[in-house]
């Protein structure tokens, strides 16, 4: 298949064309804040099936649809709490999916057989208009190989899925550089399904209590089936193994240095850097500043995929605000191999 590349700022006519591939059922990679999405029209069967045959997706992993304003929920969602309304205002377009009983129109092949649907408006002016225009919403999971860390540059998309798909929108680096946050609105507490770029404790302002679902911290068990990505299956990994360590960044960077192996890798603060002469080290940011973390945690991922690494060690923030979400991804792309120090 010929990949068309399209570079923002698109003209009217690319413009008319990427939302054309959507529309004629095609896949196209496409930019939002959180991570670059591999779209296809919500609405076609075959095209979401196609999604999950690009990425090698398991068939019960449900897509989120990408709406550009809260406008457009009544036509793929019923029984819309008021909740939602409310969180819409405060936060989309931003980095909040939600997750609401589905309409008739949206087919379970989008939603993995689930009755709910995941929903959100992506907070890219390229990617609304390329909804706009296409007309219907988007189904887009992260634009990687299932089970490779989310892609957070078009460049990222290019390495997957070149050759695969009909269109890449390169609309630059990722914002925010981790998925959205799910939230289940279908029960009482609501319940954070998976931490993402919106702080769990942004919902709380709006929300008040909100649960956080087991799977936020540990592996589903065989046999349940995932409400939202990234809940049940191994997510985010490099192809070496991963040992994540949590703590005091002190105490862990201390840890990670009295235990490295030879030719080991390590993802560490920017304040450790110094630490781990003659082994491949990833900057995953200042320890105190997570929204940089979120940023990097992707890429530091990825870039041990071009090296030949026997490990990699990770430091881990700790839970508060966007460090609950950087935690989350590196403790998936661990299998939840994690030592506590």
């Amino acid at each position: 298949m010929n990949t068309k590349l399209f570079t923002a700022p698109l003209s009217d006519a690319e413009y008319d064309a990427a939302a054309e591939i959507i529309r004629s059922g095609g896949l196209l990679g496409i930019p939002t804040e959180t991570v670059y999405g591999l779209g296809a029209d919500a609405l076609n069967e075959t095209a979401c099936r196609q999604i999950y045959e690009a990425k090698g997706r398991p068939q019960d992993n449900p897509l989120i649809i990408h709406i550009p304003d809260e406008s457009w929920l009544p036509r793929y969602c019923r029984d819309i709490p008021p909740a939602a309304y409310a969180l819409a205002r405060a936060f989309w377009p931003g980095p909040l999916t939600m997750i609401l009983p589905k309409q008739e129109i949206v087919p379970l092949r989008t939603t993995g057989g689930l009755p709910t649907v995941g929903v959100r408006c992506p907070n890219h002016p390229v990617t609304l208009e390329i909804i706009r225009r296409a007309g219907v919403p988007i189904a887009a999971p992260s634009g990687n190989t299932s089970g490779r860390p989310s892609p957070t540059t078009a460049g990222h998309m290019v390495e997957d899925m070149w050759g695969k798909i009909d269109g890449i929108v390169d609309g630059g680096p990722c914002g925010v550089g981790v998925e959205s946050t799910i939230i289940d609105l279908t029960c009482t507490p609501p319940r954070l399904l998976r931490p993402g770029g919106l702080p769990l404790e942004a919902l709380e302002e709006i929300l008040g209590e909100v649960a956080v679902d087991k799977a936020v911290v540990s592996k589903l068990a065989d046999g349940e089936r995932p409400k939202a990505p990234g809940m049940k299956y191994r997510h985010y990994a490099p192809k070496a193994p991963v040992t994540v360590v949590t703590g005091d960044p002190v105490q862990s960077a201390a840890y990670i240095q009295d235990h490295l192996t030879p030719g080991a890798g390590v993802i560490c603060f920017h304040e450790f850097t110094g630490l781990f002469d003659g082994h491949i080290v990833h900057d995953l940011g200042h320890a105190l500043d997570k929204a940089e973390q979120a940023r990097h945690v992707f890429d530091a991922l990825r870039a041990f995929d071009e090296t030949n690494v026997p490990e990699i060690w990770a430091q881990c923030p700790d839970s508060g605000g966007l460090g609950l979400a950087v935690g989350n991804r590196l403790k998936k792309a661990a299998g939840f191999h994690v030592i506590e120090v």
